[in-house]
């Protein structure tokens, strides 16, 4: 306790780190009042369909990731997702797209560009969205609507303000990144998902507690140890293992000694992080914008059921994306090829395997063999709320029993502890930890 005070006190003396603290902290308290400004001419009070609605399945889902915005019909209803789901395109736009992969080539200039068009492609995306949303509103709220309003005058100013809304919310993010600490559009999202736990905890404690059936503190205790060594393994997941296992590592090595120790070449065992379930996750929300525009019982036995991310099939589906995903991301991400050039140029080689052609498929070959373990963790921590839920774990909880959301909980809270201890190292102050550092993601921002 004595070192967390005396932590807070040179985090404090920092001008610098203090202002961008308070900053990042305005903009979020931003962003939690905006999620609670219900659109123009619908009346909170009769949501509650709406509210029940999004109370399980996928759609709980996207109402965690808007903070709650969804179900309260808020301005920020659709939240940062179209953002995201726009960055994806463009990055895999990067791989098959020659112009797209000219511009990553131009420096600044080229990443200007690439920030310009994936704006304009998330604005269309809300204008695919927003009526979507309306539509379903329609459908469960109808009576929401303040009485002399008709919908069809209501949507198109509607749409607008959705759309306005989602805008301002990535050029807060943008302002958090620029003048406040952390990336703010995973910032953001954190924000939305945390906002959900102190609910989520309460119903849970209720629950247990109240059952006849259940185990009751015994099951509660349970969980928490279970969501102790979910997080646990989702932090190894998140900084990424290091060193390739024994068996690859006594060959991948170079001729070359530093410092008394030969070189190992850098392959990680989760090279692609937590951008597999990210990608997964946006393709699993489509059936969910689709359903949007028609009535939920009309839709087929597979829709139907790919909506309740608790199914069987929705989460093997879930599974065999994130695996796909992975080798996908990893193979744009780790050139072998590249790799074997840099060892020739710089006089590197593999014992055994001549260097050039065969080093890149030795290499390529080693990556696909790390990849798999990694692929297959990446996918059991990702299906686990479905797994909790065999528990009896209340809906809303056992989404902190892995998944995107506990990810990306890890991922941001680790990176933006890792921008605070860099502040207070450049100071010449202890670091947040007596011993070791704190390691970020290491990856792209959402």
């Amino acid at each position: 306790m004595k070192k967390l005070i005396e932590t807070l006190k040179n985090i404090w003396k920092i001008d610098d780190l203090r202002q961008r603290i308070l900053i990042t902290l305005l903009f979020v308290a931003i962003y939690r009042f905006g999620s609670f400004v219900v659109l123009p001419g619908i009346n909170p009070a009769m949501l509650s369909q709406l509210q029940s609605q999004t109370a399980g399945g996928l759609m709980s889902l996207l109402d965690m990731f808007s903070g709650g915005a969804f179900s309260n019909a808020s301005i920020f209803a659709l939240g940062i997702m179209p953002y995201i789901s726009a960055s994806i395109v463009m990055q895999l736009l990067a791989v098959a797209v020659p112009y797209v992969q000219k511009m990553q080539r131009e420096g600044e200039s080229g990443r200007k560009k690439i920030s310009m068009y994936t704006r304009w492609l998330t604005v269309a995306i809300l204008m695919f969205q927003a009526p979507g949303y309306l539509m379903n509103l329609k459908m469960t709220s109808g009576a929401a609507l303040a009485t002399g309003i008709s919908w069809s005058y209501f949507m198109v100013p509607a749409v607008i303000i959705l759309a306005a809304g989602s805008m301002f919310i990535l050029w807060l993010g943008e302002r958090i990144t620029d003048k406040g600490i952390g990336n703010g559009i995973s910032l953001i999202i954190m924000i939305g998902i945390i906002a959900r736990l102190p609910q989520a905890f309460i119903q849970e404690v209720s629950s247990r507690f109240t059952a006849i059936t259940g185990g009751g503190l015994v099951m509660f205790l349970v969980e928490i140890i279970i969501l102790y060594a979910v997080v646990c393994a989702s932090i190894v997941l998140v900084q990424g293992v290091r060193k390739v296992p024994v068996q690859y590592a006594k060959r991948l090595v170079g001729n070359k000694q530093v410092g008394g120790a030969r070189q190992y070449i850098p392959l990680k065992l989760f090279a692609a992080n937590v951008m597999p379930i990210i990608f997964a996750q946006a393709l699993m929300f489509i059936p969910l914008t689709i359903v949007q525009y028609s009535a939920p019982e009309n839709a087929s036995w597979f829709v139907r059921t790919m909506l309740d991310h608790h199914s069987w099939t929705y989460n093997i589906i879930f599974a065999v994306l994130i695996i796909a995903f992975t080798y996908f991301y990893t193979a744009i991400t780790l050139n072998p090829t590249q790799m074997a050039e840099d060892m020739k140029r710089n006089n590197g080689f593999i014992p055994g395997v001549k260097p050039g052609k065969e080093t890149a498929e030795y290499i390529d070959t080693v990556m696909s063999r790390i990849t798999l373990p990694g692929s297959l963790f990446i996918a059991f921590i990702a299906i686990m709320p479905a797994l909790a839920g065999l528990l009896n774990v209340q809906d809303a909880f056992s989404q902190f029993f892995g998944g995107t959301s506990l990810l990306i909980l890890v991922g941001v809270v680790l990176d933006t502890l890792a921008q605070i201890e860099s502040h207070l190292l450049m100071r010449h102050y202890d670091g947040l930890l007596s011993s070791g550092r704190i390691h970020g993601r290491g990856m792209a921002a959402y």
